[in-house]
């Protein structure tokens, strides 16, 4: 009876497949695969609780008033400072915006720069969480294929001369879903390619700092070289994913344009959470923090993959992060990861299917592996009741 009163735009819009996947899996018995949730004993809780009196006793009333848009200035200062240290970027807090997670940043660059049909050319398969927010700007997707190295150069030439798109998003460091990381040489010929295109470039990080391999970092597409990159960050997956803090980097034009589009959404992002996050960054070494994360995840990743080798049938292909949180996993041709979904939540352990992350392609052969929720022990489980789903017939 209320459908009547719905947009033609939400009716157009997919609901979260994995959060309804998350719903189903509430049983404490089904070991999970299937969230990309960071491991809980990687919050900083003491250092947190420690930020939460020290804000309570020097900031007063302030941490629990409205606040401007663009977020507090020494959290934007610190962003700021922390990619000019990594990357040697030259900007400040008038590049930078935060969000309430970079899933907002999202939500924002839709409403401010889709009209709809406007062409948004993004990877093969791509974030779910992207393809969402932007449905609902009814924006038109075009999809290049990614391999081992990055993107499809021969698709993105095809792409960019025959479409034309507007907005371009890419995940380059453990994208997500597949794990991969674009390289160096991968990201010049992106950029060359790029360079010249009428379109803005949206880099997606919410993974980088999560390196577990001891190789360099990889700059990202045209650092510096341009004004049409919009940056994505997040603290969800270095310090907590509850407190929903995210940030845009961008030309100071773009960031005003972000900041009405999120006056007219939430005023502002949490500000209790900005002055917490802030104290933090300000008395605690984040990146000794992050090297804890990373060695966790390591053993984690590393577990599963050896599960994987082990277990697997020796026809199923599956990618070997060197970083990030997710491993994608490639059934023989033929095979349904969507069935394959069915047989293991009968055993009690759940992953998400590929279908999410398509634009059009359904009852794919592929799906996503998240190792970095599950203990050691859960994880060889896991693994052998998907082996034993998987050799079912």
């Amino acid at each position: 009876m209320f459908e009547k009163y719905y947009s033609d735009r939400i009716k157009k819009t997919p609901s979260s497949f994995i959060r309804e996947i998350l719903k189903v899996i509430q049983d404490p018995k089904i070991i999970s695969f299937a969230g990309g949730l960071p491991n809980p004993i990687s919050f900083p809780k003491d250092e947190l609780k420690k930020s939460m009196d020290n804000i309570t006793r020097d900031f007063g009333d302030k941490i629990y008033q409205y606040s401007t848009t663009l977020g507090l200035d020494s959290l934007r200062s610190q962003i700021a400072q922390r990619y000019k240290k990594i990357w040697n970027m030259d900007i400040g807090i008038d590049n930078i915006i935060i969000t309430t997670g970079s899933q907002q940043a999202l939500d924002l660059i839709g409403k401010a720069f889709i009209n709809k049909d406007d062409v948004v050319m993004v990877e093969k398969p791509s974030y779910l969480g992207l393809l969402q927010a932007f449905c609902v700007y009814e924006a038109k997707f075009v999809q290049v294929k990614l391999n081992d190295d990055g993107l499809d150069i021969d698709e993105l030439k095809r792409v960019l001369k025959n479409d034309k798109p507007k907005l371009s998003y890419l995940i380059p460091n453990f994208q997500n879903p597949t794990g991969l990381t674009y390289t160096l040489e991968n990201r010049k010929k992106i950029f060359n390619e790029t360079k010249n295109q009428d379109m803005l470039l949206i880099q997606d990080d919410p993974y980088g700092e999560l390196r577990f391999e001891n190789k360099p970092r990889i700059p990202y597409i045209g650092l510096n070289e341009t004004d049409k990159n919009i940056y994505l960050g997040s603290f969800s997956k270095i310090v907590t994913p509850g407190m929903r803090l995210g940030y845009a980097i961008a030309h100071p034009n773009i960031i005003k344009m972000l900041e009405t589009a999120k006056q007219a959404s939430d005023l502002h992002s949490n500000i209790f959470s900005q002055y917490l996050i802030s104290d933090y960054l300000k008395n605690n070494d984040l990146d000794l923090h992050i090297e804890k994360i990373k060695n966790l995840y390591k053993s984690q990743a590393y577990c599963m993959l050896d599960s994987m080798e082990k277990y697997f049938p020796k026809d199923v292909k599956f990618t070997h992060p060197e970083g990030g949180m997710f491993i994608w996993v490639t059934l023989p041709e033929g095979q349904s990861s969507l069935e394959l979904f069915n047989k293991a939540i009968a055993k009690n352990v759940a992953f998400v299917p590929g279908d999410p992350f398509y634009v059009e392609e359904r009852n794919v052969n592929t799906f996503r592996l998240n190792y970095t929720n599950a203990d050691n022990e859960n994880i060889i489980e896991g693994i052998k009741r998907l082996s034993e789903a998987m050799k079912e017939k």
